[in-house]
């Protein structure tokens, strides 16, 4: 009996290998031609038919043309049904997160009206505008507006001043933020992290109408304190009006007013960096310097790269509002930028026309900037804007 029961379950066991390799062989047998083709017909463009029409010729592809003709109709079916399932894929997205693109409405709706609509009064650097004929009634100049602005001896001046000014608030402000979020990464007291967080960012919220009223009032030679300490130490007391401390004062107060709020940027991409390589440089022992230069810096590269771009690309776009308002006779020679005098000619003078030129040439330059920064940038460290 028992006999029997070992040869019935011998005789199991080797059926069941028999089936698996009848299956095996029968999975292996089918004609891969007709498959194919079946394949190819109900499932135009799918990857693995195109794969095939490129490596098995004609004959596999279910056509009787010529290689060159089977790849070109398996590409163009290939790139019809993609652009099939991109249509599908965008109509789904659409449904799906709709409530995302009401919230869109808003914004491109105030950047088309305020933004790209007004590109168009631009054409009034080309003509000699006035207010009775239009913009587009007015009549036809061509480059003698920019020719005006380079023939005036103030041109480059202006240029100079707008270049240094900018220049050299790049160079103070572009690090301090980047400092001070590597500072306060490594802060551990919430609360003094928190209060030195909030002390920083308050002055971003102030107007530079109020930062220019407080300037005034500290380094004014009569009330201000500040005139009476550089005046102890024989130094100049009216610092607003000497032209050579005019950069001092308006680039180190712009980096007071915007460090802290420009630092979030660099906070937010340093709690992104894989807590894990904090472990494993703590686990070598990496002191904190070395964390912050083998793991922070290289964490927050593209951030300080995309910063950089955008800062360099509005070089030239110094704001109008500190310079104007910190503007006095006496420090004009170095006050004075591009910004201002476009103001001055153009709503003092009503010289639309040539105010219009300028502010065009300011803006080629700055895009001019901008993508050789960015192309620069892609080839050095692989990072830009796009």
């Amino acid at each position: 009996m028992l006999r029997i029961q070992s040869i019935y379950r011998k005789s199991r066991i080797c059926a069941t290998i028999l089936a698996i390799k009848i299956r095996s062989f029968l999975a292996t047998s089918i004609d891969e031609p007709q498959y194919s083709l079946y394949r190819d017909t109900h499932e135009a463009g799918s990857r693995r038919s195109e794969r095939e029409c490129l490596q098995r010729g004609v004959s596999h592809c279910g056509t009787r043309n010529d290689g060159a003709s089977t790849v070109t109709a398996a590409v163009q079916t290939r790139a019809a049904t993609d652009r099939v399932r991109r249509r599908r894929t965008r109509r789904r997205n659409l449904r799906r997160h709709w409530q995302l693109y009401v919230l869109l409405i808003l914004p491109v709706a105030y950047f088309v009206t305020f933004q790209y609509v007004p590109m168009a009064n631009n054409v009034i650097a080309f003509k000699d505008y006035n207010v009775v004929q239009g913009i587009w009634g007015s009549p036809w100049t061509g480059f003698d507006h920019f020719e005006r602005f380079f023939a005036n001896p103030v041109a480059w001046d202006l240029i100079r001043n707008t270049l240094v000014l900018s220049l050299y608030g790049f160079l103070a402000g572009f690090p301090i933020p980047i400092i001070l979020a590597l500072a306060l990464n490594e802060v551990r007291l919430k609360f003094f992290k928190r209060t030195v967080q909030m002390v920083t960012y308050a002055p971003h919220f102030i107007s530079t109408v109020i930062v220019v009223s407080m300037l005034i009032l500290i380094f004014s030679p009569r009330i201000g304190f500040m005139a009476d300490v550089l005046g102890f130490f024989g130094m100049n007391a009216n610092l607003l009006a000497d032209p050579d401390s005019f950069r001092h004062v308006y680039v180190w107060s712009d980096v007071w007013q915007t460090a802290g709020y420009s630092a979030i940027i660099f906070m937010a991409a340093l709690a992104g960096i894989d807590p894990s390589l904090y472990e494993a440089a703590r686990l070598d022992g990496a002191s904190r310097l070395r964390k912050i230069w083998h793991v922070d810096l290289p964490g927050i590269a593209p951030t300080v790269v995309v910063v950089m771009i955008l800062s360099v690309g509005s070089v030239m776009a110094i704001g109008f509002e500190k310079a104007f308002l910190l503007q006095n006779p006496l420090n004009l020679s170095t006050s004075e930028i591009i910004a201002t005098y476009t103001y001055k000619i153009g709503l003092l003078n009503a010289d639309f026309s040539l105010a219009t030129a300028v502010g065009l040439f300011n803006s080629v330059i700055n895009l001019i900037l901008l993508l050789a920064v960015n192309t620069v940038s892609k080839r050095v460290t692989g990072n830009g804007l796009w």
